[in-house]
């Protein structure tokens, strides 16, 4: 095994274990990285900066660029730390404007999930579904990957989340009512709690399927939808940040502009000066 392939391993258990990163970010890391020694023709410890600017210059998209650009600054962070390069690259990230979060309101999610019909188990599940979405703020990965022992009380534990990081998240009595029923009805033996018709766990296809049929969104949107409701209620952004299960209160920040906009309408409607 050469040196290089010994580095890159060392640098794989690091992400692994040490960051606890999911196995598809781990993969995106090497991947970047292999792209930028087949760009430079060089071994990745005799890079410099020039050789790293050159390379992410051949990119347009600054958020691809920035993708890229992170897996370099932990891939020469790391090998500093071992001692294995001089040099520690830093390039800042480049500026890339923040896209407000989209979200659906309460009273529109409750629209669309009335046209379900819950005469047949497939329209019970896709009823729970959506509220569980709502009401859980899961990311979709994370919620097909429930098990029925997961919830216990109206608690939901999230075992396989975003960086192997467990969280528990209360769920409401709706969500909680919805999924008992659905779950009674449904007879197929499986310990997940989204199937389909064959039994088998639910596909990420058929997920958004689901909630795009009757909401005309993604699966995501209802995360926001889940923020967005708690941050308007007068949550606090780092009950938020627990509960979405977001490393940084950084990425949580996104919805403030939701909060200032909910004061602005508040002074604008009660203010006697409006």
């Amino acid at each position: 095994m050469s040196k290089l392939s010994d580095l890159l391993t060392a640098f794989e258990e690091y992400l692994s274990v040490a960051k606890a990163l999911d196995t598809l970010t781990v993969t995106s890391y090497l991947s970047d990285l292999q792209q930028l020694e087949n760009h430079s023709q060089k071994t990745l410890t005799k890079l410099d900066t020039n050789d790293v600017l050159a390379f992410l210059s051949t990119f347009e998209n600054k958020r691809t660029l920035n993708r890229k650009l992170s897996s370099i600054n932990v891939f020469f962070a790391f090998c500093h730390k071992q001692n294995f390069t001089h040099e520690k690259i830093k390039i800042p990230m480049a500026k890339v404007p923040k896209n407000l979060p989209k979200y659906v309101s309460n009273e529109e999610i409750l629209d669309g999930i009335n046209l379900i019909d819950r005469s047949t188990v497939m329209g019970l599940r896709d009823y729970a579904l959506i509220l569980f979405l709502y009401a859980s703020g899961c990311r979709i990965s994370e919620a097909l990957n429930v098990q029925r022992a997961d919830i216990v009380d109206g608690w939901l534990k999230i075992r396989f989340a975003k960086g192997e990081k467990e969280r528990v998240v209360p769920l409401a009595p709706v969500a909680t009512q919805a999924l008992d029923i659905y779950l009674a009805e449904q007879t197929m033996a499986s310990s997940y709690l989204w199937l389909n018709y064959r039994g088998e766990q639910l596909s990420r296809i058929s997920a958004y399927k689901i909630v795009k049929k009757y909401l005309g969104v993604s699966p995501h949107v209802l995360r926001h939808s889940f923020a967005s409701s708690l941050i308007i209620g007068g949550a606090d952004l780092r009950v938020v940040q627990e509960l979405l299960g977001h490393a940084s209160l950084e990425t949580t920040q996104i919805y403030t502009h939701i909060q200032k906009q909910n004061l602005a309408d508040t002074m604008a409607n009660y203010h006697p000066l409006r």
